[in-house]
């Protein structure tokens, strides 16, 4: 059984950062879970075709990364009521070994009344914010 963030959440509050690794080799995994096989995800001559600088990460992925960050932090992911983000850069990842490091971080930003609180979420990548207005409310336990 999860256990849910309790009440004692404060305005400002700073969730626990959350570092991914992204990889070509993950974004195939990915496109097979989600059923997303746009090439400009795999095929490096597509996204460069369509004016991308080379593959980049699925943004449901970046989205889900932010997520994940949000419901690792409340204990329970049905705690999350509410998310939403704006894609503003897309995360290019390179095709080797390494890939590219995504990093989330979030905090709480205003206690609701009815027991909810909203939680404004950083994702950068290469020192440059990928999602914008990216936010999720919350329930307490």
């Amino acid at each position: 059984m999860t256990r849910r963030r309790s009440v004692d959440v404060a305005d400002g509050d700073e969730l626990p950062p959350l570092q991914v690794r992204l990889t070509r080799a993950g974004l195939i995994r990915y496109a097979g879970a989600s059923g997303d096989f746009n090439p400009i995800h795999w095929n490096e001559r597509i996204a460069r075709e369509v004016g991308l600088p080379d593959v980049i990460a699925h943004g449901m992925l970046t989205m889900a990364l932010a997520t994940r960050l949000v419901t690792t932090w409340a204990g329970d992911p049905a705690a999350v009521v509410e998310c939403g983000v704006r894609f503003t850069r897309p995360v290019v990842v390179p095709d080797d070994d390494k890939g590219v490091l995504v990093e989330l971080s979030g905090k709480v930003t205003r206690r609701r009344d009815e027991g909810t609180v909203l939680v404004s979420i950083t994702a950068r990548c290469n020192g440059q914010n990928v999602l914008g207005k990216a936010t999720a409310t919350v329930a307490l336990a």
